[in-house]
């Protein structure tokens, strides 16, 4: 899919006033830095649906998300999706050795990302100690919620699937906007069961279970968390 990419000008946001540096891949740069980091970058709007960058591309680029959610997914031979992830504002994303992208990325609702061009980004980081250790640090996140997923899909029930991904996003979400028992969901129903490898159906069912048993409220746009204990005790079954 073509995306028509929307370049921010000058009067945008600036890396000073950025929302997402102090959690991103920035994060470790002084001041110095940060001025010739910022002219690597250029801040691209992406619409709903719209792809940041596709399986089997050439890795050309790399990309911070500002704003927004993005899905990470891989196109099976037999044409069925598996979601491997979902980006928040902070996360770093496209980075691999390969000249080719592992998986496609694209935009579940309007996103906002820095781009880098993949050479010249390579260029600066390779003597900045901090950034490398930053980029390392991010690598090995993104490793253990990989392996994590792997017992998700292979070990749980349905109940526990969706209790685990539940409280998950919770506490990723609290770790960009403070805690809160009300949880979000700008992915489809159909999102969350490519995630965690469940038909549509399964997932909406469990769902009605859970509110059912009163472990959450359904609401416009997410739930309500209304016994986290015990979706805290599911998720850790």
């Amino acid at each position: 899919m073509k995306t028509s990419l929307v370049a921010i000008g000058p009067k945008g946001q600036t890396c000073a006033d950025c929302a997402v540096r102090g959690f991103s891949v920035c994060a470790s740069l002084d001041k110095i830095e940060m001025r010739d980091f910022e002219q690597l970058s250029r801040r691209v709007r992406f619409s709903t649906c719209e792809t940041i960058f596709a399986q089997e591309d050439m890795t050309s680029s790399f990309y911070n998300l500002l704003d927004g959610v993005m899905r990470l997914y891989k196109l099976l031979p037999d044409g069925r999706r598996q979601i491997v992830g979902f980006a928040l504002p902070g996360d770093f994303l496209g980075m691999t050795t390969a000249d080719r992208h592992g998986f496609s990325a694209d935009a579940i609702g309007p996103v906002t990302v820095c781009q880098f061009a993949r050479a010249p980004f390579a260029r600066f980081a390779e003597d900045k100690p901090n950034l490398l250790r930053r980029i390392n640090e991010l690598t090995v996140q993104e490793l253990t919620q990989a392996r994590d997923h792997m017992v998700l899909l292979g070990r749980r029930s349905a109940e526990e699937k969706v209790a685990t991904f539940l409280v998950g996003w919770r506490d990723r979400l609290a770790e960009r906007r403070g805690a809160s028992q009300t949880v979000p969901l700008p992915m489809s129903r159909q999102d969350i069961a490519d995630y965690l490898g469940l038909t549509i159906e399964t997932v909406s069912r469990t769902f009605t279970k859970l509110e059912r048993d009163g472990v959450i409220e359904i609401i416009p746009g997410g739930v309500c968390l209304r016994n986290s204990a015990r979706a805290e005790a599911l998720a850790a079954a």
